[in-house]
């Protein structure tokens, strides 16, 4: 008995020194006798051990890539964005700026465009430029309706990352920055790993693969009445010129003198409403794809902190965590740009 005892009393005492630590537990399951948690689960329930990203995520995507590291990168990748348009080849026409106790009242303050001029032939002539383009048409916007790639569809999506991840400037340097984390070992896993990560399918409703981070970011969706996603400014100037998308109202404006600028939007849709649809403005694609990816490999599920020019930016990103690919990573689910 005093041996069961003292062997008891060791254990209770180990707990108690090892409680808030993933020192050896690393991937265990759910264990109560603990006060937090070492698994992937403590993520979603936010339970984790403070030392759990160091211990049991170290030379994952966000363990050991600093806030001061993004906004430095982020500053670099503004510099490089030279594909982005200048203040002569996009125009705005900005009209009813409403308080955020407004963006809910579905009124349309501003009786023209958002986009008074977009020199098209200067910008979307431009390789990232057209391999967007080309991606837009590929889906259905109502959630529930599942999504099919062609072959050509599917090319288009490797043109895309291709163009913007490994033939610009831009994106050769985020890949150098994630290489030299230990994020990617080469080029060919970092576009592999995009190439999941944004296009791969996922069911947001009734069980239909009918959604992608793509699709829902760049391009927009429509779920319960309402449109969903839809942070891309270039999908925005098609559908307005088109004459589908009729354009409220703004909420936020930020404090950027040139491009890219981030703008907080109402609008509608072709029937559906976007309370605050925030984008980056006047950015190449690559700049999007670029800083959204940053974020979501750096800061998953959480404020990403970054500067432009000087000024602070945020981007929101969320994990899709119903389903995953390759050896449990999650798909994007959503990334915006906070708009405050």
């Amino acid at each position: 008995m005093k041996v069961a005892a003292i062997l008891l009393l060791c254990m209770a005492l180990f707990h108690q020194g090892h409680s808030n630590s993933c020192q050896g537990r690393c991937g265990y399951g759910i264990d109560t006798s603990y006060s937090c948690q070492c698994n992937t689960a403590c993520e979603r329930y936010n339970d984790c051990c403070s030392d759990y990203y160091t211990l049991c995520k170290a030379g994952d995507s966000g363990a050991t890539i600093t806030d001061a590291e993004i906004k430095s990168l982020s500053e670099t990748l503004f510099a490089l964005d030279t594909n982005k348009a200048s203040a002569s080849q996009l125009i705005l026409d900005p009209q009813a700026l409403v308080a955020d106790s407004q963006t809910s009242s579905q009124s349309d303050l501003s009786s023209r465009p958002l986009y008074k001029f977009v020199d098209e032939n200067a910008l979307f002539s431009r390789p990232t430029y057209a391999a967007l383009l080309n991606l837009f048409d590929n889906y259905k916007r109502i959630t529930g309706q599942a999504e099919s790639f062609t072959s050509q569809q599917l090319t288009e999506q490797e043109t895309f990352l291709k163009e913007t991840m490994l033939n610009t400037e831009l994106g050769r340097e985020l890949f150098a920055f994630l290489y030299t984390k230990g994020v990617y070992k080469s080029e060919a896993e970092f576009i592999e790993d995009l190439k999941n990560m944004w296009f791969g399918l996922y069911s947001r409703y009734n069980g239909a693969m009918d959604s992608s981070g793509f699709e829902h970011i760049f391009a927009g969706e429509i779920k319960g009445g309402k449109v969903s996603g839809f942070h891309n400014w270039i999908r925005f100037y098609l559908l307005e010129k088109r004459g589908e998308l009729n354009y409220y109202s703004h909420s936020f404006n930020g404090p950027w003198s040139n491009y890219p600028d981030v703008l907080g939007l109402q609008f509608h849709w072709d029937g559906y409403y976007k309370q605050v649809g925030s984008a980056v403005i006047g950015c190449s694609p690559e700049f999007d794809l670029a800083l959204y990816s940053l974020c979501y490999i750096a800061r998953p599920g959480k404020y990403c902190y970054l500067s432009l020019g000087g000024k602070q930016f945020i981007i929101q990103t969320y994990t899709w965590d119903n389903s995953s690919y390759g050896n449990g990573k999650k798909y994007i689910g959503s990334a915006y740009p906070v708009s405050m």
